[in-house]
């Protein structure tokens, strides 16, 4: 018999998935998990739902989620992988997902600005 994830580890593996990505992705400006995860009303049968948000996305929208490997997470998941620009003005282009993220939204990684960007990246060097 198969037995679906608990919530907690489900959010734990895809937490870890996440700073796994902070850290391979000096782009990233932030990982946030919505929908039922979100919420916290996740049951059996429920997805993921993860927004990256990103300083700067040059490739059209289907081409943004090659580079992202969710192999690892637990469950099927539905990316949204956004440029900053794009997060600042989502509620002129979009405001129902707007108001939906204000109140789903549970952030992962972040979020960070550019100049937190740049102190990491002089910290690593």
């Amino acid at each position: 018999m198969l037995r679906w994830p608990s919530a907690e580890v489900v959010i734990q593996t895809t937490n870890e998935w996440a700073q796994h990505q902070a850290r391979a992705h000096a782009d990233l400006l932030a990982i946030g998990l919505f929908g039922s995860y979100g919420r916290g009303d996740a049951g059996v049968g429920s997805d993921l739902d993860l927004l990256i948000l990103l300083e700067h996305c040059e490739n059209p929208i289907w081409e943004r989620l090659q580079r992202w490997d969710t192999g690892s997470l637990l469950l099927s998941c539905d990316l949204l992988v956004w440029s900053r620009s794009e997060w600042e003005t989502l509620p002129q282009w979009n405001p129902r997902m707007a108001t939906t993220l204000q109140k789903d939204l549970r952030w992962l990684v972040g979020p960070r600005d550019s100049h937190q960007q740049v102190a990491e990246a002089e910290n690593q060097a």
